[in-house]
């Protein structure tokens, strides 16, 4: 529990970083590539954490449907169609991230 507690702390803290940066009163050619990479390095980071968190979720829930099915055979149609939904469901959550860093990637001018 302390681990799951602690990474959202960190989450929270890396998403609420830009909220203490003080805006810029003139940005020069080189400020402005600096924060496009910070831009490209936060879209990266982002993308990974989602699929990180897709594979875990995605991994738990299929080792779960499998042990129900294991204890129970004959609900094994239902528990199929459930677990198909979810992994849809987890999966969407990484297509979105995915989703923004391709809004967000034509900002980092590489």
């Amino acid at each position: 529990m302390l681990k799951k507690g602690l990474a959202v702390l960190a989450i929270v803290a890396l998403l609420g970083m830009p909220a203490f940066a003080d805006a810029p009163a003139k940005e020069t050619a080189t400020q402005a590539s600096g924060s496009a990479a910070q831009l490209g390095f936060a879209l990266a980071f982002g993308l990974a954490i989602a699929a990180f968190g897709g594979a875990l979720g995605q991994s738990n829930a299929i080792g779960k449907a499998v042990d129900a099915v294991a204890r129970q055979p004959e609900a094994g149609a239902r528990i199929q169609g459930m677990m198909i939904i979810g992994l849809a469901l987890i999966e969407t959550l990484v297509i979105y991230m995915l989703l923004i860093c391709f809004m967000w990637g034509g900002k980092v001018g590489v």
